[in-house]
């Protein structure tokens, strides 16, 4: 048995078992000397960019919450992310701008961009992406709102379908004081 296969978890190792049927089915032969180790390195690869379902996101916020009066908005911009389309399992990537408004307790930074890769890292969609980040947060800190922009490119429109090279998909998500517009345009105009 091939030690190099022996490292892979069980999980692991019936992807690889799956991708060499994959290849075999679009007619290519998983022997040859090129693809001997794709199934192996495609499914290391299937469980590093689906790893944000073994994470709990609410807990990422947790180990970092602390008590400060600061009632102003707190914004952390140009959050990179790659995730997986549920629909094709071809890659979206792109940013995320997230910001809150504290009700006594903030959270390290780091722990929103890790919330933020947390959730990219599962099969998903852009608005649910978009949607978890801002409940994740809203349910953590309990701030007095929280509003989440993403700007992403979708490699199943630009590499498949309609073939449509740098169009950008933008969606949003607000809570509490983000459903004022005024509160809204100035976190809009900060990430800018």
């Amino acid at each position: 048995m091939d030690t190099k296969k022996q490292e892979l978890s069980p999980v692991q190792q019936k992807l690889a078992k799956h991708v060499a049927g994959i290849l075999e089915l679009i007619d290519e032969n998983p022997k040859r000397e090129g693809l001997q180790r794709t199934p192996l390195r495609v499914a290391k690869a299937m469980t590093d960019l689906t790893r944000g379902y073994a994470e709990d996101p609410v807990a990422i916020l947790n180990s970092a919450k602390f008590h400060e009066d600061y009632r102003q908005m707190v914004i952390v911009r140009d959050i990179n992310f790659y995730s997986l389309c549920e629909h094709h399992m071809l890659p979206f990537y792109g940013r995320v701008h997230v910001a809150y408004i504290p009700n006594g307790q903030v959270t390290g930074l780091s722990k929103l961009a890790r919330v933020v890769e947390c959730f990219a890292r599962r099969l998903q969609i852009q608005e649910r992406l978009t949607k978890q980040i801002r409940e994740c947060i809203q349910e953590a800190l309990q701030p007095l709102g929280v509003m989440v922009v993403v700007e992403a490119q979708h490699m199943c429109m630009q590499m498949r379908g309609v073939e449509k090279q740098g169009s950008i998909t933008t969606t949003s998500d607000f809570s509490g004081a983000f459903n004022q517009a005024k509160t809204r345009e100035e976190f809009l105009s900060l990430i800018k």
